[in-house]
């Protein structure tokens, strides 16, 4: 019973690789937008170099969730039967194209029309890396990871914290543009998250065992989802704020919102984990 932060290892892993997979698309839409401007492209290709600091801090942590760098080769051999291997093949992929197109791009020997392709391919493997730590999840003995509401919540973070991460990365690379429609997409996706906590809440309160409910699992459960959010609009509060306003927000507030918004998704997963309960014990009804 707890938070689930024995399972921090994954927990940094699974929340850092959903930010990066957003964050490369919104920077990648804004390299791609800016196609007539070298300057600025080069700008943006420099900043997204914390996309991938981030990303090798996530699989570090899922190494040391493994034990050993040899356990996380092993894990490979069962790709397209086993969805951890899936997992960590997609996550692998999307870290070597992606990282790769950076790194080309960074030295000038990208061609122009190859890059964008690259890149939205990465793109692309990104969303699929997303996808496949769903499948990981979606146990049917585990009943209280085995429905929707875990994938809406992978898909939901990668929404919320990855607009932001990547409007920071552009600000940072001196990049001026309309951020409202991105702004939005992480305040649709804070409001479709309290939708998930609510109804998820409800189906907690009806897996059981004989001696204990689902929801029991983690005692405080209500007070950390409302300190979640509430740390999430805090975080894109820094950033909103300063649009409504018809100014470009600083750097200092962009990270000061990345951080709270991370903290707050830190604090869901854990729950998440803290919610591991097997079909032996539990039963839903």
């Amino acid at each position: 019973m707890g938070s689930g932060w024995h399972e921090w290892p994954l927990v940094l892993f699974t929340v850092l690789g959903q930010c990066v997979a957003g964050g490369l698309i919104v920077t990648g839409l804004g390299w791609m937008a800016t196609s007539g401007d070298r300057r600025t492209q080069a700008s943006i290709v420099r900043s997204q170099f914390l996309l991938w600091i981030v990303m090798g801090i996530g699989f570090i942590a899922s190494m040391i969730h493994l034990g050993s760098p040899l356990r996380a080769f092993n894990s490979l051999n069962r790709v397209g039967a086993s969805a951890l291997s899936n997992e960590i093949a997609a996550g692998s992929l999307f870290f070597a194209v992606g990282g790769f197109w950076w790194l080309v791009t960074w030295l000038g020997k990208m061609p122009a029309a190859l890059g964008r392709l690259w890149l939205v391919v990465s793109m692309v493997l990104g969303v699929l890396f997303v996808w496949a730590m769903t499948r990981v999840y979606q146990i049917d003995t585990v009943p209280t990871w085995h429905n929707g509401y875990t994938t809406a919540s992978f898909f939901l973070t990668m929404l919320i914290g990855g607009p932001l991460l990547g409007a920071l990365l552009l600000r940072l690379a001196g990049m001026r543009y309309n951020a409202s429609r991105f702004a939005a997409v992480s305040v649709a996706a804070l409001v479709a998250s309290c939708a998930v906590v609510m109804l998820q809440s409800v189906q907690l309160g009806e897996i059981h065992s004989s001696v204990q409910q689902a929801i029991a699992l983690v005692p405080d459960y209500g007070m950390l989802q409302v300190w979640r959010l509430v740390l999430v609009a805090l975080g894109l509060g820094c950033w909103i704020c300063p649009l409504v306003m018809h100014k470009q927000p600083q750097v200092i507030s962009l990270l000061a919102g990345i951080v709270l918004v991370m903290a707050g998704e830190v604090i869901g997963r854990g729950l998440f984990y803290g919610l591991h309960m097997t079909v032996g014990v539990a039963v839903a009804g």
